[in-house]
């Protein structure tokens, strides 16, 4: 079995297209049976706004699309739903079926308040779930979430860091390095895959296409042509997010 570990999937954000239908016939006639799934940006919050103040029905929009993925179950393939975390940290919301956190932002996009007592009464309770965060921002706030807000927490750093600074300044700080961090492929170089992998090994790493943004047959096919052993591309397509997620 071949797992996404970074798909889009959403109800009301439809441009570029990512329904869940969309997914599937993207990945129509590829070996890909299961998906990690978390709701569009545009779903939580307005990301084109800077100044962006949530509200009653932003609040409503988050709730619904988080709870769309919960109803994806027993469907065509294997859907592994995660929990997209907003500035109102509504861990209440968590449901057993969740598998993981989406945490999200650029450096042009409204900021988690970091420094709220919400927010670290959020990580509590993700760290006592053992939910492992798929963490994107910007480079200081991730090296600060990786070894203070949330410590012992796993973290995800996705695309090889390509979006929280780069491949090499994530290295810099030697987060790749700590056993509690772990990637994913999407939309990284073959020459960074292959870079980290001989650098820190297989244990930590999964294939991911960020679709819609990726494509997930040819996200996938740089895995496939992974110079590596069998083990090894088992591990990267399946079995590191299985025991992350422990499913």
């Amino acid at each position: 079995m071949i797992i996404d570990a970074h798909a889009h999937c959403g109800i009301y954000h439809r441009f570029p297209p990512q329904a869940f239908e969309d997914y599937l016939a993207n990945i129509r006639g590829s070996p890909i049976e299961g998906a990690v799934m978390f709701s569009p940006v545009m779903e939580i919050y307005d990301r084109n706004d800077p100044d962006f103040v949530d509200d009653k029905a932003w609040r409503k929009r988050r709730k619904s699309s988080n709870l769309y993925l919960l109803g994806l179950e027993n469907r065509e393939i294997d859907v592994f739903p995660f929990f997209f975390i907003w500035n109102d940290f509504a861990v209440d919301q968590l449901d057993p079926r969740h598998c993981g956190i989406k945490w999200h932002r650029h450096a042009d996009e409204p900021m988690y308040n970091y420094d709220d007592p919400a927010c670290t009464r959020a990580v509590e309770e993700i760290r006592r779930r053992g939910l492992p965060v798929v963490f994107e921002e910007e480079l200081e706030n991730t090296v600060r979430f990786v070894n203070e807000i949330a410590a012992g927490v796993n973290v995800i750093i996705p695309h090889l860091g390509m979006l929280n600074g780069g491949y090499r300044a994530i290295e810099k700080n030697g987060l790749w390095e700590n056993p509690r961090v772990w990637t994913d492929t999407s939309l990284a170089s073959p020459a960074e895959i292959r870079d980290y992998i001989d650098s820190y090994g297989s244990g930590r790493i999964m294939f991911g296409s960020d679709f819609p943004f990726g494509a997930p047959k040819s996200e996938l096919s740089k895995v496939m042509d992974l110079p590596v052993s069998e083990t090894v591309r088992e591990a990267i397509t399946a079995g590191n997010i299985r025991r992350l997620i422990q499913k």
